[in-house]
């Protein structure tokens, strides 16, 4: 029997040695109850009870509910939902956002677990949600060890319910476990920002569902980490230090073999075209002109950034997309001085290119990978910087190769609608982090001030 003769009355405290909840309500002149741990999650459930009635959902006499807070509804865990949300976010997210993304479901995963026995060691436990059940194809589509497998019907035991978020408690909890690593020590600010990020996008995603009436999140009162947007300036090289790096570069892995001879153009189109490590990898000969003594130009419209195998859809470490931040199709134009035209000259007729046209290859014809660039970098870093700078942040990765040509053209007097232009950024981004002093020039500023200050002495 159905029934719209439905009453719902306010939240009452228990009197316990716990502190709990009962919201209670009638239908049919028949009354039920549900008790809850904190008054957040009563007036939460009571809202729901309330939304249904005055959209007029029927509520049945027997269970008391109605149908959309049926007893399958209500007992959605997170990690059922978390598992949903996958579904529905991984086929249009890149492959690092898809990392990022299961970093992020997997620590909310381990926050909202109770304390059942059984429990698997933490490393299983992460195991099981970074390797299987936070990717797709998931485990129901795959062999599953017997370890990971049990892990996994444990988690799907242990996870609480969805709706304990709507406690800010228990938000605050989750937020606040962003903040520590496995090994108990702090998290960088940037990885708290984004496992938030992924947080807040995913209770939007239960809005949407229907299980919210709006993210419990904006309730919480809680003070996000400061990430910097900044460049460190002691990470940029100025021209003299750039040219030694590459220099070294040359010298890494033996002349016969050319470890490092095949990767000189490389680091030298992040740091005369100011690319990205990504961007430069990609690069191939169609878009290139070459002129002898002149300036020459880049017409970039892909990216190989380096990721793992189980993020991409074709299998491969190598992701191949459009340029970042752009349409899948748009091209950027870069123009290129001549020292650059001389060494990529140089590169061509020494290495020639890859069967699709790569400029820079490993050994065998395949993409360069991350791991092999920045360990001839390091190595490089060795040969061509004093003790002291080797020790230091100048120039640790090969990234900050663009951060010091960006730093370049801007020293130059260069337009920042330009350099942004050329370096594929907004002017906002490029004044907000890339509009530092290159290494050594406060010294030129500081003459040049003290020269004006002597000619009054």
């Amino acid at each position: 029997m159905k029934s719209l003769n439905v009453k719902i009355w306010g939240v009452r405290k228990r009197a316990s040695k716990r502190p709990s909840y009962d919201v209670r309500w009638s239908v049919s002149d028949k009354v039920f109850s549900e008790t809850f741990r904190t008054k957040a999650l009563a007036d939460h459930y009571r809202t729901k009870l309330m939304s249904a009635a005055r959209d007029g959902e029927e509520f049945d006499d027997v269970g008391g509910l109605p149908e959309s807070m049926s007893e399958k509804k209500a007992e959605l865990t997170w990690y059922a939902f978390a598992l949903k949300y996958l579904a529905m976010k991984w086929p249009h997210a890149a492959p690092n956002t898809r990392d990022g993304m299961n970093e992020s479901l997997a620590s909310v995963t381990i926050a909202l677990l109770n304390d059942v026995p059984g429990r698997p060691g933490a490393p299983v436990l992460r195991q099981a949600l970074r390797n299987w059940a936070f990717v797709l194809p998931g485990p129901a589509e795959r062999e599953v060890p017997t370890e990971v497998g049990n892990a996994l019907h444990w988690i799907a035991k242990a996870s609480r319910p969805l709706n304990d978020l709507a406690d800010p408690v228990t938000a605050r909890e989750v937020l606040d476990s962003f903040r520590i690593r496995l090994d108990g020590k702090s998290a960088a600010a940037e990885t708290v920002r984004r496992k938030r990020y992924t947080f807040v996008n995913a209770l939007h995603y239960a809005v949407d569902l229907g299980e919210f009436r709006e993210n419990p999140l904006t309730s919480v009162r809680w003070q996000k980490p400061k990430v910097s947007g900044e460049v460190d300036p002691r990470v940029v090289v100025n021209p003299r230090q750039a040219l030694s790096l590459l220099h070294a570069v040359s010298y890494v892995g033996g002349y016969s073999r050319a470890r490092g001879r095949r990767l000189v153009g490389l680091f030298a189109c992040m740091y005369f075209a100011g690319l990205r490590p990504a961007e430069a990898v990609g690069l191939t000969d169609a878009g290139l002109t070459l002129t002898e003594q002149r300036w020459g130009t880049m017409l970039l419209h892909r990216t190989r950034p380096s990721v793992g195998r189980q993020w991409t859809d074709s299998g491969e470490s190598h992701d191949d997309r459009g340029l970042k931040n752009r349409p899948a199709e748009d091209v950027r134009r870069v123009p290129i001085p001549p020292q650059l035209v001389a060494m990529l000259r140089e590169h061509l007729d020494t290495f020639g290119t890859a069967a699709d046209g790569r400029l820079f290859f490993s050994e065998g014809g395949g993409v360069v990978a991350s791991s092999t660039y920045s360990r001839a970098w390091q190595e490089a870093r060795t040969l061509a910087l004093p003790p002291a700078a080797v020790v230091s942040p100048l120039a640790r990765r090969p990234y900050d190769l663009r951060h010091s040509a960006l730093s370049t053209w801007l020293n130059a007097g260069v337009d920042p609608t330009e350099v942004a232009e050329r370096a594929g950024n907004s002017v906002e981004v490029l004044l907000g982090r890339y509009a530092k002093c290159l290494d050594g020039r406060q010294e030129v500023a500081n003459r040049r001030i003290e020269d004006l200050l002597n000619e009054y002495d």
